[in-house]
């Protein structure tokens, strides 16, 4: 069995959708399912029950896709290792600045475990560049939050974190127990500056456009509603600063923690560390 015909299947049994397997791989649908058909002869079996209901795994395909993600990971691992004894193993991961999520630091000892003589370089970005360089190629793997324009990249979603109002502690509205966006809707808010992308520019204000001071870290969310009386979105489970509290937003779906990588990137490095971030994610 060839690793390339591997990761096709594991492509198929994951998405159990033959068409979208194909786009995911950059390919078209027809060598696939020869790939898939030559695969079976190899096996003697059928790997997947084709039907007018879709596809599904047969018992012989749900093992040999344990077998194959152990097989294709050991085969990342090798090549990383290859890299970096030559000296030439590097990753650039791009995060966002002021994040204080114990799983990355949870996920960085065990990267470094699996691969220790690779080097991380880690690029901070502001909260105006939610893909952290990814869309201006300065980084190989982003560790971030949606959502935000996903135009050429894969998003794997690891958490969802739900969001409430960053309200001043003597605000009149501090004092209840949840709150509705129709709740903050004549408030000034936070914002960010021109230019930034509009999905998470919209997200971040509630799906309306506002008005109020331009910010563009964490730190500054914060100085604006304590200075200024403005109101913004964070975390619920971000411990405010003194004089701030939040209130949760019932109305507002949660905030994702995402790996994201360039749409067809093979590159063994930046495919382990999104591996490494799933498994601390989910651990």
């Amino acid at each position: 069995m060839e690793l390339r015909t591997l990761r096709y299947f594991v492509a198929v049994a994951e998405e159990l959708h033959f068409g979208r397997a194909a786009a995911r791989l950059h390919m078209s649908q027809p060598p696939l399912s020869r790939a898939i058909k030559q695969l079976e002869t190899e096996v003697g079996a059928a790997l997947f029950d084709r039907s007018s209901a879709g596809v599904t795994l047969t018992p012989v395909g749900a093992v040999l896709l344990d077998e194959a993600r152990s097989l294709l990971d050991q085969a990342d691992r090798v090549r990383v290792r290859v890299a970096a004894a030559a000296g030439s193993a590097t990753l650039t991961v791009g995060i966002l600045g002021d994040s204080t999520d114990p799983v990355a630091s949870r996920m960085a000892r065990a990267y470094h475990r699996r691969h220790p003589r690779v080097e991380v370089r880690i690029r901070e970005a502001d909260l105006t560049d939610p893909t952290c360089g990814l869309h201006a190629g300065s980084v190989d793997v982003a560790l971030t939050r949606g959502p935000f324009d996903e135009t050429g990249l894969t998003v794997h979603v690891l958490r969802a974190d739900p969001v409430g109002a960053l309200l001043r502690a003597d605000d009149p509205l501090a004092r209840h127990s949840s709150l509705k966006l129709a709740d903050l809707a004549d408030r000034r808010w936070f914002r960010f500056p021109e230019g930034t992308d509009p999905v998470w520019q919209s997200y971040w204000n509630g799906g309306e456009p506002r008005e109020g001071p331009v910010v563009r870290a964490v730190q500054e969310c914060r100085q604006a509603v304590l200075w200024n009386g403005t109101v913004g979105m964070t975390l619920l489970n971000h411990k405010p600063a003194a004089g701030l509290t939040v209130v949760p937003l019932i109305d507002m779906p949660p905030s994702r923690v995402v790996a994201a990588w360039n749409e067809g990137d093979t590159n063994p490095q930046n495919r382990s560390f999104v591996q490494t971030a799933i498994a601390a994610y989910h651990d």
